[in-house]
């Protein structure tokens, strides 16, 4: 692993984490323009600090990049999840690399991973755009089951689904009965803006099976990156575009918690744009040096009565990306 100096205080990014427990779509972006120093991206978000420093490092022989979803592990851990086939397991404190663990498909082929949950026995719930799928994994990486997933939303031609463009997002709801996984991309043959927010729901006998399905509008011309339930089980969810010589658009809202009706309200937390830059740089244009490809996402505590959330970009292996994670302070 190659050290790099961390841009800001790596204690205060990860402190909410001490305390607990890829096409891209095209997208407006705003035009870069000068804005006047601010400590807040807005009223409900603040940023804690970046790190870059596992940006085209490797560990244990394997490339720690490609990330591509977060969730908080066992024993003040960090899983990070790489959309090349491997689990990263990281230290809270310090995001090092401790561990890393291939993934694969019953044929033993690789995944397009990009959705993670640790269940409540310490296993990795996984899941892939490729079919789509959701796959449950030992702590050591044995592929333990897989979920069933409704016939519509399985790739084309099989589904309506588009390629790369399905199950994006993966969060267990508070209480650990309800898992969500959430499409990036309409179906083919819905509006542009509606993308499907699929559950299960978990028997008595510990396994999942198919429940309600959501409707989730997305602000024009974006995907779904990410959805993250918040202790209360509303999501947080990551909203992401793309637009060559501009840059991202990155913008984090909060939906309804799942089960009051199938269309989920949301409301505009903060258009990560208008974040402070914190120093950081970017080595493509961006309407603020601060935004990177942001894939994953995960709560890891509280304080002062706001969420404490951390996000890593996925760099797509791509000199002009980096694997970027970003602390916020989120009050939901």
């Amino acid at each position: 692993m190659r050290p790099r100096m961390l841009r800001t205080s790596l204690a205060a990014l990860t402190a909410g984490l001490a305390a607990a427990g890829c096409l891209v779509a095209a997208g407006p972006a705003a035009a870069a323009h000068d804005r006047p120093p601010r400590q807040a991206c807005s009223p409900a978000v603040s940023p804690t600090g970046y790190s870059d420093a596992l940006d085209k490092t490797t560990y244990d022989g394997t490339y720690v990049g490609n990330l591509s979803a977060l969730a908080p592990d066992r024993r003040g851990a960090l899983a990070a999840l790489s959309d090349r086939s491997s689990l990263f397991r990281l230290d809270a404190r310090t995001l090092e690399p401790r561990a890393v663990i291939p993934l694969a498909d019953e044929k033993g082929a690789a995944l397009d991973s990009e959705g993670l949950v640790v269940d409540r026995d310490g296993t990795y719930l996984v899941s892939s755009e490729t079919e789509p799928s959701v796959r449950r994994y030992s702590r050591t990486g044995e592929l333990l089951g897989r979920l069933p997933v409704p016939d519509e939303l399985r790739t084309a031609p099989e589904g309506r689904a588009r390629a790369n463009g399905s199950f994006e997002g993966l969060t267990l709801l508070p209480g650990g009965r309800t898992l969500l996984a959430s499409m990036e991309y309409p179906l083919d043959g819905d509006p542009a803006d509606l993308v499907r927010f699929q559950t299960w729901q978990r028997t008595r006998h510990g396994d999942f099976r198919p429940g309600v399905q959501y409707a989730y509008r997305t602000d024009p011309g974006l995907g779904v990156s990410e959805v993250t339930a918040t202790p209360d089980g509303r999501l947080l969810v990551l909203e992401r575009g793309f637009t060559a010589g501009v840059g991202n658009t990155i913008r984090l809202h909060l939906a309804d918690r799942p089960g009051h009706g199938t269309a989920l309200r949301k409301r505009l937390l903060a258009d990560l744009a208008d974040c402070p830059t914190l120093g950081a740089t970017a080595e493509q244009p961006q309407p603020n040096p601060l935004l990177d490809n942001f894939e994953g996402m995960a709560v890891t505590g509280r304080s002062g009565g706001r969420l404490e959330v951390l996000v890593v970009s996925d760099d797509n292996q791509n000199d002009v990306q980096t694997s970027r994670f970003l602390g916020l302070r989120v009050r939901a």
